[in-house]
């Protein structure tokens, strides 16, 4: 599973917002998010945005909320996909190099490729209403 940096920043930063429940997810080892080398340092840098207002501190305290419960991936090829924003393709290139059941991204330049690639891509929305389903159907 690959979360793109805005889906991981706002279950981060946003406690009570319509992505917290993400942070329990992967707590609870509900998904094993995948990162690589890229994604962990846009991430980074996203999370230095001024806007933000985080010190080194809070940034790196988010971070280790996050990247324990993520399984580091080397990136060797690129995705077939190709997306029209560059900055995007590094979570393609992940989703298909670590073999990811799916990309959960609100980006529309990435959920424009959905049906173009190996794994599905859908909305943070779509993969919660997804594995609800799936949870009542397991349901004994």
């Amino acid at each position: 599973m690959v979360f793109d940096t805005t889906t991981v920043v706002s279950a981060l930063l946003f406690p009570n917002g319509r992505l917290a429940w993400l942070r329990q997810h992967w707590r609870e080892g509900g998904c094993v998010p995948l990162i690589s080398r890229a994604t962990a340092a846009e991430l980074t840098r996203v999370l230095r945005y001024p806007k933000f207002g985080l010190s080194t501190d809070d940034a790196q305290e988010l971070l280790a909320e996050y990247l324990p419960h993520c399984e580091v991936i080397e990136v060797v090829e690129r995705c077939a996909a190709v997306c029209r924003d560059a900055s995007d393709q590094a979570f393609l290139d992940l989703a298909a190099g670590g073999r990811a059941d799916v990309l959960v991204s609100g980006d529309q330049d990435l959920l424009a490729l959905a049906g173009q690639a190996t794994f599905p891509i859908e909305t943070p929305e779509g993969y919660r209403r997804r594995i609800s389903e799936v949870r009542r159907r397991n349901l004994p």
